[in-house]
């Protein structure tokens, strides 16, 4: 993964120290002499970390970062001559999560950029893991199906199917509010032609007493007439 930082910077021969310093590291540099410039290339370009000067003029460093924390999670290391605690301990407190003070060793400032790139890439990982969906878990109401583990539980209470009636709901609850017929759950579960499909109705009836509250009621496991069986949408 190719990473972008953004170096925001009004002294010029440091932006473009830093700079160097960075693209010969393989990272993708953009830089701003001052916080509202940061501004605006975090709007037009996708940044992974920042380094931000404290004191510049137009809009400074704390500013900045204080306004980009309203809409961003990306690391930012802060810089300051100065090297008084009250300074650390602000750039900290608005949302910087590391802190340099000038003059800094390049070496040190790049081990810095390395590390908060590291917890960043784990972060971002973690999110994807959480926020993709489980194409494993189908949920239709209060009933959950995990095919990978053959479990299938009705409001968080396990309920024990047979391999058939698991092939039958998983069939099913992949497809909700889709009706099939006998012939095609037969074909579908038993790979098959259907022959005799008498052995659905029982394997039904059987679900149901295991899944419904009141089977001659079903919430869950329908009978449309004439047609054949779906598990309804909730």
């Amino acid at each position: 993964m190719e990473y972008h930082i953004l170096v925001v910077e009004d002294d010029r021969e440091i932006l473009n120290g830093i700079a160097i310093y960075l693209k010969n590291q393989g990272y993708e540099v953009f830089k701003a002499s001052n916080g509202r410039e940061g501004l605006d290339v975090i709007a037009q370009n996708e940044i992974h970390l920042a380094i931000v000067d404290i004191m510049m003029p137009v809009m400074d460093g704390v500013t900045m970062t204080m306004k980009l924390r309203e809409t961003h999670d990306f690391p930012v290391i802060m810089l300051s001559a100065k090297s008084e605690d009250i300074d650390k301990i602000t750039g900290l407190n608005i949302g910087a999560d590391d802190y340099v003070t000038k003059p800094f060793v390049p070496m040190e400032l790049l081990a810095r950029v390395n590390s908060q790139l590291r917890r960043y890439a784990k972060y971002l990982s973690a999110l994807k893991k959480a926020a993709a969906p489980n194409e494993h878990i189908f949920t239709v109401g209060g009933l959950e199906l995990n095919e990978q583990t053959f479990e299938l539980t009705v409001d968080g209470a396990p309920v024990k199917l047979t391999p058939l009636e698991f092939k039958i709901m998983l069939l099913l609850m992949k497809n909700p509010g889709r009706v099939f017929s006998a012939d095609e759950i037969y074909e579908k579960v038993w790979n098959e032609r259907a022959v005799n499909t008498d052995t659905i109705m029982v394997h039904v009836r059987n679900i149901r007493e295991k899944i419904e509250i009141n089977p001659k009621e079903p919430k869950y496991l329908k009978v449309v007439w004439g047609i054949g069986y779906k598990i309804e949408k909730q």
